[in-house]
């Protein structure tokens, strides 16, 4: 084996003695979607607009900090980090100048990282492209380079932005994601995949806005990752690179400008078709549907007229960039809508000329419905993957496709590469948006994507149990077809799934009742081992609170926070304060309550599961209500004496070593303060059962003991 870590034929993940490894880990961190100084999360909208200078040094956190941090997600079990960093961080000044402060602090903090054993793979982030259109990512000179006024995004709506919402705090729930289907992210995504293709007037020192913005993203990220590796940070422990964070089409595969495309799931408040919001970037009052979104989708409440200052989204015609150092070719003009330059619709008029505009390639390729991906995200996508390469030739390439979508046919195109995972993403999309965990009902949304039923309302799933299977069935979907499309040699990791921790209106942070929350994230789990699937969950947020959620447009999903260090925990635990917590003990081992306090429904997703396997994993699983792990395995040598499987054995869930271990064959054991079970087994089927304290986390009487066993006290 040539790896620290290799990927075998079969998509497994193995280690230096031939073991499968099962990644399980956190995404760190949602903080780095924000810069350090000034401090602006998206609920402030002051010095917003001064791009240019700001830092992104000392996220996540400061590395004084980290140790902290650190420790709490060791002692959670996980051993993997997808570490989030913004192309805004690297090159916010201006094109082509890199902020080596922030190159430095982060190499200080993944050197940090490595100290404590986790596996790490970096991942380039963005949500509907710039925290200047609504979420994170690029940096405001991009918008300014594509022709855009970023400070006339709100009149026109061209984006939906927390920071200049009126009153921040009532923006409402998942606001930011209809950015997605608005003008700056319609503009900014076509440009960046296909500009060559649909503007190529656009040009901007000598090439194409498409290879310009392509070009520095790749290249900002390719100087980060050669001053990691130059620093002295490996493959054992830097796995790989990911590909663009939840790439987004644009407008390219649009059907038709004057309607709402099928794609476009998520209606929130204003709701304009794409030509609607072409008029309104362009100073046009226009009246424009408005929905809210209801228990199985969206539906209309009424119309608004927007824009009635008739502001212009587009740059003027003398606006002053030369700070920028770039030069726009001669048929590029300042002041006008790009798409009416290039004759999709007449200005004077106000009329659509080219409807189908974007529904195919100039060279007559139809692009609707996923197929934009199959030619304009692997072009991007190939590119990005030779750079990466160029640098470090045996990273792992983790890609990640438009989400929810079907990926494009790898296989097919002869696109596989080695060494190469596919990373999609997975949210119980119901509970997130509406922030609300039902065990009466919920809906198969990818089998609804997938044009399962004739009605979505054949979708509904009725009962907990139902709803469990339902979201274990849809992971196995998208897992299913990353097979389908990548080939089985290539593992399936979710580098995002999550739950929303302020449901109900936050009513937990006021009772210290988490139970729907632990329920939520109990199916999510349940969901991801029926599949034995790899993951990253989203999100850690060193800034959590319960006022602001993760700082970020009103989300709440961090599994940590702040508020809730001296608050109740989960089913009202009388914590009282942290000097209580940590001098709790049990009477032989000092528990590490330290990784519970501030943890949000630790109960669900501090749970045992196999670190390293002897053999291969057949199927394993927890059962949080009777406290019993087991795992089934096929072995078909030992490997020595001294090499055994490894599964993570949390404390919170089996205190003091009261646990009962049943096998089929061979010895164990368990190492309390590292929380580790090691089992050398013979060849063949075998099968383990680890029973804690029955039925801990939903009795009340046996949640006393529980508690009571790890020395505390329970209200």
């Amino acid at each position: 084996m040539g790896y620290c870590v290799e990927i075998d034929s079969h998509g497994n993940f193995r280690d230096l003695d031939n073991r499968v490894i099962t990644l399980r880990g956190i995404n760190l961190a949602g903080d780095s979607k924000l810069p350090m100084s000034p401090c602006i999360p998206s609920h402030e909208p002051d010095l917003f607009f001064d791009g240019d200078n700001v830092s992104f040094v000392g996220r996540p956190f400061p590395l004084s900090e980290a140790d902290e941090h650190l420790q709490r997600i060791k002692n959670w079990g996980f051993n993997v980090v997808r570490y989030i960093f913004c192309w805004e961080a690297i090159e916010h000044e201006r094109p082509g100048k890199y902020d080596d402060q922030f190159v430095k602090s982060t190499i200080e903090l993944l050197k940090k990282i490595r100290e404590y054993g986790f596996y790490v793979f970096m991942d380039p982030h963005q949500d509907v492209w710039s925290r200047f259109s609504g979420g994170s990512g690029a940096p405001m000179w991009t918008l300014y380079a594509a022709g855009l006024d970023p400070r006339n995004f709100a009149p026109t709506e061209a984006a939906v932005v927390q920071n200049l919402w009126p009153d921040p705090a009532t923006y409402p729930k998942m606001m930011w994601a209809t950015n997605y289907d608005r003008l700056a992210c319609q503009v900014m995504f076509t440009l960046f995949w296909a500009g060559e293709d649909f503007a190529p007037k656009a040009v901007i020192d000598g090439q194409n806005i498409q290879h310009y913005l392509q070009d520095h993203f790749i290249n900002a990220v390719k100087y980060l990752a050669e001053n990691i590796y130059s620093s002295g940070l490996d493959d054992s422990f830097i796995l790989g690179w990911e590909s663009c964070n939840e790439p987004a089409r644009g407008l390219l595969g649009c059907p038709d400008l004057l309607t709402h495309p099928s794609y476009e799931k998520l209606k929130k408040y204003t709701s304009p078709t794409p030509f609607e919001s072409i008029l309104l970037g362009s100073g046009r009052a226009v009246e424009v549907e408005t929905y809210d979104f209801g228990s199985i989708g969206p539906y209309k409440t009424g119309l608004k007229v927007v824009n009635n200052s008739k502001t212009s989204t587009w740059l003027s015609e003398d606006f002053d960039d030369s700070r920028y150092g770039w030069r726009r070719g001669p048929q590029w003009k300042l002041g006008e809508c790009i798409w009416a330059q290039h004759g999709v619709w007449d200005p004077c008029e106000n009329r659509i000329l080219k409807p189908h505009y974007f529904a195919q390639s100039p060279d007559g390729l139809d692009i609707t419905e996923n197929k934009w991906a199959d030619r304009y995200f692997m072009e991007h996508f190939n590119k990005y993957a030779d750079m990466i390469r160029s640098v470090r030739k045996s990273a792992i390439l983790f890609c990640q496709t438009p989400v929810l979508a079907i990926p494009p046919d790898f296989v097919s195109m002869n696109s596989v590469r080695s060494r190469m995972v596919f990373t999609p993403h997975y949210y119980d999309g119901l509970t997130l948006i509406r922030k609300h965990w039902s065990n009466i009902w919920n809906i198969d949304v990818v089998g609804v994507l997938r044009d399962r039923y004739w009605n979505p309302i054949f979708g509904i799933r009725i009962g907990e149990t139902s709803i469990r299977n339902c979201l274990r069935d849809q992971l196995k979907v998208l897992k299913d077809e990353g097979i389908e499309k990548f080939g089985q040699e290539v593992p399936c990791l979710f580098s995002e799934i999550g739950i929303p921790f302020d449901m109900d209106d936050k009513k937990a942070y006021s009772d210290g009742d988490y139970n729907s929350q632990i329920h939520a994230l109990d199916a999510n789990i349940f969901a991801l081992e029926s599949s034995m699937l790899h993951c990253t969950f989203w999100v850690y947020c060193a800034c959590n609170s319960h006022k602001w959620g993760d700082s970020w447009n009103g989300e709440d999903l961090s599994f940590w926070s702040k508020s809730d260090v001296s608050h109740q925990t989960s089913f009202g635990m009388g914590y009282g304060s942290e000097q209580t917590l940590t001098s709790f003990a049990a009477s032989q081992f000092k528990v590490d309550i330290s990784s519970v306090i501030g943890t949000r429904a630790h109960e669900a997703f501090i749970r045992p599961y196999p670190l390293k396997t002897v053999g291969m994993p057949v199927s394993y699983g927890f059962d949080l209500k009777t406290g019993i792990f087991q795992m089934e395995l096929d072995a078909e040598k030992p490997l020595s004496a001294d090499i055994g499987t490894e599964i993570y054995l949390p404390e919170i869930h089996y205190p003091n070593g009261d646990v009962e271990i049943e096998v089929t064959s061979g010895r164990w054991e368990l190492d309390r303060y590292g929380q580790k079970l090691t089992w050398w087994h013979d060849p063949g089927n075998q099968v383990i059962r680890i029973i804690g304290i029955r039925g801990a986390q939903t009795d009340s009487y046996a949640k006393r003991q529980h508690y009571e066993a790890l020395g505390g006290c329970c209200s």
